[in-house]
This record gives structure tokens, C-alpha cells and sequence, in this order.
């Protein structure tokens, strides 16, 4: 995707789309799953084709009715215009700076990003986490990103390792009960995608 966007509503600050940009450690790349990163360009492409041009005729119809002053129509689309440019700054952003990596493909016992991992505390309470990107974080499924506590704590490890997870009750024991490797379905339901950024 070409970085020569142009903005083109000045009064949004410069930098609106960076404000709740997720944070990527210092020099590494946004991994994300194929999956993932086929969601981000197919919204990407419906705001670049579909959404921006429709509102942006709504705004131009409105402005020709007159005092844009107390037109609902025109104040309305134009502050919609200002948050679909702040998200398709985003998803370029997210893209370019994306390395995907196919879980399915990878083959080891250690545990890396794309890796479905379950793990049993001291009380025998099992959870199971993949480890995806930060653009596909549900954690309804139990996808959490590649730089969570949880992630960070299972990184390098293998099978029938026991790590310690800080939670804000303290240390939590955790034994890893498996690691798998398999295609993740992260083509997150629409509410995930219309124009927000996600946490880590």
C-alpha cells in the first residue's frame, strides 16, 4: 500500500492516528497471520473504496445546502470523514511495517509467535492462549498478542516447562501441558474492525 496518502482534512492534529497506536518493541517487525493481515487490507480497501468516497459525497451535498454551520448533515460526515482518514493511516501503517507469519508452516516444539499453547495452574485450572498479533487480539478465543505478559513468559519454552506468569495478585505457576502449531482463524467479526485501534 502506497505511504503517499494524503490527508486531507487539516484541522485533525497531525498525529490523531498515532494516539492509541499499539506499541511494537523497539526495532521488531508487526508479526501477524495471514489471516490477520488479509482483514486488515480488505478494510483498508472498503474504506478506500466503498466508505470514504460515499461520505465524502454526502459531504459535498450537504455543503451546497447552504450555512455548514448548523448542517447536521455536512458537521457530521465531515467529523466521519476525519475518523476513517485517521484509521486508514493506521491500517497503513500496521501493514507496512507487517511481517506474516503462517502458523500452520512452522515446525518446532518451542514456543513462537502462531503458537497454540495450554497451560494448568497450581489449582489445575487449564487455559489455552494462540499467540497472534496486536491487530488480532480476541480474547474471547483466547488470542492474546506475541507481547503480553503471558506470551513473553511462554516464549522459548517447551512442553512440560513450568514458567511464572506476574499477575497482580503475585507469581502464578504455570505448567505448559502442550504446544501445537495450526491455521488460526483471525478474521475477527465486523465489530472488531469498523475504525478502532486495539489494545495489546
Amino acid at each position: 500500500m502506497s505511504k503517499a496518502f494524503t490527508k486531507e482534512n487539516p484541522e485533525a492534529p497531525e498525529d490523531d492516528d498515532d494516539i492509541s497506536l499499539p506499541a511494537l518493541p523497539a526495532g521488531s517487525k508487526n508479526y501477524m497471520t495471514p489471516g490477520g493481515h488479509g482483514r486488515l487490507k480488505a478494510e483498508l480497501e472498503h474504506l478506500t473504496t466503498v466508505e470514504r468516497p460515499e461520505v465524502t459525497r454526502v459531504v459535498s451535498w450537504a455543503a451546497s445546502n447552504g450555512d455548514r454551520s448548523e448542517n447536521g448533515d455536512y458537521l457530521y460526515g465531515k467529523k466521519r470523514l476525519r475518523e476513517i482518514d485517521r484509521r486508514m493511516r493506521y491500517l497503513i501503517k500496521r501493514l507496512d511495517a507487517a511481517e506474516v507469519i503462517d502458523p500452520a508452516t512452522r515446525d518446532t516444539e518451542q514456543i513462537y509467535f502462531g503458537a497454540t499453547v495450554t497451560v494448568v495452574n497450581t489449582r489445575g485450572e487449564q487455559r489455552t492462549v494462540s499467540i497472534v498479533g496486536l491487530d488480532e487480539v480476541d480474547p474471547q478465543r483466547g488470542y492474546v498478542s506475541w507481547v503480553s505478559p503471558i506470551a513473553r513468559v511462554l516464549t522459548k519454552n517447551h512442553e512440560g516447562d513450568v514458567v511464572m506468569l506476574p499477575t497482580p495478585a503475585g507469581l502464578e505457576e504455570l505448567e505448559i501441558l502442550s504446544v501445537e502449531y495450526k491455521t488460526l482463524d483471525t478474521h475477527l467479526p465486523p465489530s472488531h474492525t469498523q475504525l478502532t485501534t486495539p489494545a495489546p
